[in-house]
């Protein structure tokens, strides 16, 4: 059977091979097309290069702020809230304001005032506004930046003009951490590569990873100019608003090269959770997704028919395993072009779809942005009648070859197109697809040199100032998102839309989710996805995962186990594969993993309550769902550089198995108690503890003081976590699960004296209690007597069965 499989493996892996080399002559042309555009329409400077602004001359007031004149350029200062700056260095042209979702914002007074060799700007502070950002401004244009403490987090040299962009400097302190920068394939400190470096560089510009990427791969599909600091002072945010190519690098210096563009930027201070909630109070929070989109996720490259997709999901029914949604690549599609699925393959999509509806298994269908270049296609034709598509200088179609053959690219920086690309969306709804995933969109061509994507002369709309690729190719994932969410949100105006996307920029968390796209087969590549996956958290995008096991190879049983460990815990949850490698499911490797990733799976579902809790709170405040472990306590130092565990949550912390063979691992908790999840041992926070791992599991804690809520068979158990000498507050958010209806939010609050303990429940909101029973489960105590609103009851053990109540009294032995 072994060596029938291996034969099997090389056949799907030939096969897989010659399917790409079938690209290789039309990659070719394609390359050499590109770099002869780019020769035939050269860049153009736009100003006139300087290495300092020069000398300050004059500091005026503004409403919000304050306006400098150098002898070589401007700097404006204005306040969007007293601890949150905008910082615009002036000549250059401003963005189109893709990223920025709010633009009014209350009055801030602000006082200018001459302090010596150097200006100071503040804002007038009230008790109502409390929090300050005092910035200080030299005569030579450095930027010094202090807190409300009076403590100075960061300073920033004068900035450097070149002929299309800006150099801007920063010095780092020497334990200073940088997270973000978007999608990074390196640990989530990107200052400290672990590889023997002393500085590393990473590039702002989208690129497709081209079937596989490991450990140091840059760049990656989704690169956004935002990063966090934090020191021993505390910690910052940094956002440039500036979609050109540019370079980051990290040594002693925080270096951001821009290749066009104005030097804009916003910058605040305070704790993470501050950070990030001021960053997606401006580029936007993600909504409320589907309950659905929070389950398990099955896709593959090669289901190809009806027959296929069916027995996939009888299967899943077959070994009781739950399953939220199913996603079909382009080998579905009529020659793999975009709104199409094949009515051969799927004679009778509409009907097959709602059977799998009524299995509470949802379709979801890729699309890629390139449009086949062929007078036989509609949409071809539509779009040459609307100037949809991308041109160069000269009004020549810019094309290039994608899984269709040669394609033509709509411009989504256009309105019209836009609005035209949202309907064709519409006829994949009416059959019953239930949400989309965006594939291609950095916009991705195949090349065999070079930059994998457009020439860089190639014009766009940019909402009618123009523009070229240099500027578009960063947000063009984004607009495409835009394009649609809109049609999603519009069509079935009653469900909320699901769209997962590739590639984006600052705000694409408005409109999709991502995933991490291609990554190889490996154990290192387990490793790297959590960092991946809490550095995207961070960079205001809250919604990620992998493709489970890796997109390329064949994991092994034990490396696909506690890789599937671990997307447990993860928002995006979804095995998917390349169409050269082995079918993969959790029943692939026989037992006992099939058990194992079965129990694993329905502790996801038990888990529905907390993890839609999570989504509620993402669209309030931002938070990502996944965070990392010094987000519990941001001044220990010990626990900025861990990125082999994560947070789910406030209350959670995962620490997955990456290393091979490993069966018990080290761990280092943050300050408090913690309850070992799997058998309610009491923890303190330490330096570090060993923690035994055996095959079934993966170490998790329940930090004191939570209530998580779990669901099973419509029952809700509230699994409650005594704290010690203090009161902690928890949510369990609710509603029907999809759509714009009745909502409810029940609050618990849990006092903690010596041996009694008090929780109180407090309901908000219209939506009716959706479970039949209750069950009250304590971990870590022994409950001697209970009281239900002045009522005893009698414990089962360490559990009651209740109704919903007020207040329940419990005095433990």
């Amino acid at each position: 059977m072994s060596i029938l499989k291996s034969i099997t493996q090389r056949l799907e892996y030939f096969r897989g091979t010659l399917f790409y080399i079938g690209y290789t002559p039309k990659a070719y042309q394609y390359s050499r097309k590109r770099d002869a555009i780019e020769k035939q329409f050269p860049r153009t400077p736009t100003q006139e290069p300087f290495p300092n602004p020069g000398k300050l001359l004059e500091a005026k007031p503004t409403p919000r702020g304050a306006h400098f004149f150098f002898e070589k350029a401007e700097l404006q200062i204005t306040y969007l809230t007293p601890d949150f700056a905008l910082v615009n260095w002036l000549p250059g042209e401003p963005p189109v304001p893709y990223a920025i979702a709010r633009h009014q914002w209350p009055e801030v007074d602000t006082i200018l005032e001459e302090t010596g060799q150097s200006w100071t700007i503040i804002p007038a502070t009230s008790e109502e506004t409390p929090n300050t950002l005092k910035i200080n401004i030299s005569l030579d244009g450095s930027l010094k930046y202090y807190n409300k403490a009076g403590q100075l987090f960061r300073q920033e040299n004068p900035p450097q003009s070149k002929e299309n962009g800006w150099i801007h400097t920063a010095p780092l302190r020497k334990e200073e951490h940088i997270y973000g920068l978007g999608e990074r394939a390196f640990p989530l400190n990107l200052r400290d590569p672990k590889d023997g470096r002393t500085q590393v560089t990473y590039k702002m510009w989208n690129y497709d990873a081209a079937g596989t990427y490991g450990a140091g791969s840059d760049p990656m599909y989704l690169c956004i100019p935002v990063y966090i600091g934090i020191h021993q002072e505390g910690s910052y945010l940094i956002f440039y608003e500036n979609s050109f190519e540019a370079n980051f690098t990290l040594n002693e210096n925080a270096i951001a090269d821009f290749e066009g563009g104005s030097l804009r930027y916003y910058i605040t201070t305070g704790t993470p959770q501050h950070l990030i909630e001021r960053y997606t109070e401006l580029t936007g929070r993600s909504p409320l997704p589907p309950r659905w989109a929070l389950g398990y996720h099955q896709s593959h490259w090669g289901y190809r028919t009806e027959e296929a997709v069916k027995k996939e999901a009888e299967d899943f029914k077959k070994y009781n395993l739950p399953l939220s949604a199913i996603h079909l690549d382009i080998d579905v599609q009529v020659g793999f072009r975009a709104f199409t699925i094949d009515p051969d393959r799927f004679p009778k999509l509409p009907e097959f779809i709602k059977e799998l509806l009524d299995q509470n298994v949802r379709f979801i269908a890729i699309m890629n942005p390139g449009v086949k270049y062929s007078r036989e296609s509609n949409l071809f034709l539509e779009g040459q009648l609307l100037n949809a598509f991308c041109k160069l200088p000269n009004g020549e179609l810019v094309s290039g070859p994608v899984w269709p053959g040669w394609c033509v690219f709509p411009d989504f920086t256009k309105p019209t197109v836009r609005h035209w690309w949202s309907r064709q969306y519409e006829y994949l709804l009416d059959v019953g697809v239930a949400g989309f995933w965006h594939d291609m969109n950095e916009p991705a061509a195949f090349i065999l040199w070079g930059d994998r994507s457009l020439p860089k002369p190639t014009q766009h709309y940019m909402e009618g100032r123009g523009g070229d690729h240099r500027e578009a190719h960063n947000i063009y994932g984004l607009m495409q998102a835009k394009a649609g969410y809109e049609s999603l949100r519009n069509h079935r105006t009653n469900l909320r839309p699901f769209i997962v996307s590739r590639a984006g920029w600052a705000g694409l968390q408005r409109y999709a989710w991502t995933w991490t796209g291609d990554i190889e087969c490996t154990w290192t590549a387990l490793k790297l996805t959590i960092s991946t996956v809490t550095g995207l958290g961070l960079s205001g995008i809250p919604y990620s995962g992998p493709d489970t096991g890796g997109f390329q190879g064949n994991p092994s049983a034990e490396l696909y186990l506690r890789w599937f460990q671990m997307s447990t815990f993860l928002p995006f949850f979804r095995t998917h594969s390349s169409n050269n490698v082995s079918h993969r499911a959790p029943w692939t490797y026989g037992e006992p993993y099939l058990t194992i990733m079965r129990d694993f799976l329905q502790l996801r579902y038990r888990l529905m309550p907390y993890f839609y809790t999570l989504a509620w709170q993402t669209s309030q405040k931002g938070y990502p769902l996944v965070r990392p472990v010094f987000w519990s306590d941001p001044e220990d130092p010990k626990l900025w550089g861990i990125d082999d565990a994560f947070l789910l949550g406030d209350s959670l912390l995962v620490c997955p198995i990456v290393i091979e063979g490993e069966t018990s691992r080290k761990v280092t908790l943050p300050k408090g108690r913690w309850y070992n999840f799997w058998n309610d041992e009491i923890l303190e926070s330490s330096t570090q503890i060993t923690i035994d791992a055996p095959l079934e599991k993966i170490p998790i804690f329940v930090k004191e003081g939570s209530i998580i809520p779990m669901e099973e068979n419509n029952e809700l158990t509230l699994h409650i976590y005594p704290c010690s000498q203090t009161t902690t507050e928890s949510f369990m958010y609710s509603d029907s699960g999809d759509g714009y209806g009745e909502t409810r939010l029940d609050i618990f609050r849990m006092n903690q004296n010596k041996d009694q303990l008090e929780i109180t429940w407090q309901q908000q909101g219209g939506y009716p209690f959706p479970y039949n029973s209750i069950r009250v489960e304590f971990h870590g105590m022994e409950p001697h007597k209970i009281s239900l609103d002045g009522s005893e009851t009698t414990p089962q053990s360490k559990y009651i069965n209740c109704q919903p109540f007020e207040k329940l009294s419990v005095i433990g032995e």
